[in-house]
């Protein structure tokens, strides 16, 4: 008899056709999409542990998830083989058999999402699927300056969209870096782990500098009243993308590393 083994898998999807990553009744979720795949090969159930819980419409290109089973299917030929049952929006690019305690979501020590704004008063064919759009010109140095004052560990009750009983509000933000590609706006964001929808209203309120409408160092203050409706609105969620989920000592790990497709 086969015995189990813990394996992570790195995946990415589309999310615009998607509820989510947390499985849901009666609605498309990754996590919904994953565990079918998985158990229609395996003939059997199995349940997935995510490194993020991200929200509907939001994107990912690392997204890591763990599970155990018992698999007669060689390690490198998982991810083709559970690609056949998956649906053309959701994808796996590697799986690996790895320690027995390893949880894609507690044993990770950093996370980072990247938020593309399409700075256009022109919608875009190409881009609308994976960008928010802020049609009126964005100052690009004040967003930065206000960004400044958003790294380090701060309670950032003030971006949480919703809020669990008893769970710490205080996150690590390592990086936070603004950058301009044409009229794409990029907002790359790492930290240990992220409240719910607290990328997305960091955007939408970054916006808000950028267009004068609130200046930099308002920051400073919003953090401290902890409350959500002092923030910007929330930045559309499917500009949004889970880059990369890393485990270890983050400090030896390059930021600038740039996903990798085997």
């Amino acid at each position: 008899m086969q015995s189990e083994a813990t394996y992570r898998m790195t995946v990415e999807y589309d999310g615009t056709n998607l509820s989510g990553f947390q499985a849901q009744t009666g609605v498309r979720t990754v996590q919904g999409e994953l565990e079918q795949a998985i158990e229609q090969l395996l003939d059997k159930p199995v349940r997935i542990t995510g490194a993020g819980r991200t929200d509907a419409g939001v994107h990912a290109l690392g997204q890591v998830v763990s599970f155990r089973c018992a698999s007669r299917i060689p390690v490198d030929r998982m991810a083709a083989a559970f690609n056949g049952s998956l649906p053309s929006d959701v994808s796996i690019r590697s799986v690996q058999e790895t320690e027995e305690n390893f949880n894609a979501r507690f044993s990770a020590t950093a996370r980072r999402y990247c938020y593309i704004t399409l700075n256009s008063s022109q919608r875009s064919a190409l881009h609308s699927r994976f960008t928010g759009q802020c049609a009126k010109p964005l100052n690009i140095d004040a967003m930065r300056e206000a960004a400044d004052l958003l790294k380090g560990e701060r309670d950032f009750s003030s971006f949480a969209t919703q809020l669990v009983p008893g769970e710490p509000t205080c996150r690590l933000v390592r990086k936070l870096e603004i950058r301009r590609r044409g009229n794409l706006v990029l907002l790359h964001i790492e930290a240990n782990a992220f409240l719910r929808g607290m990328v997305r209203a960091i955007t939408g309120t970054l916006w808000d500098v950028g267009l004068g409408k609130r200046s930099p160092n308002s920051m400073a203050e919003l953090l401290e009243s902890r409350d959500r409706r002092l923030a910007g609105p929330a930045a559309p969620s499917k500009g949004l993308c889970l880059v990369r989920v890393r485990y270890g000592d983050t400090a030896a790990q390059s930021w600038r590393n740039p996903v990798k497709y085997s």
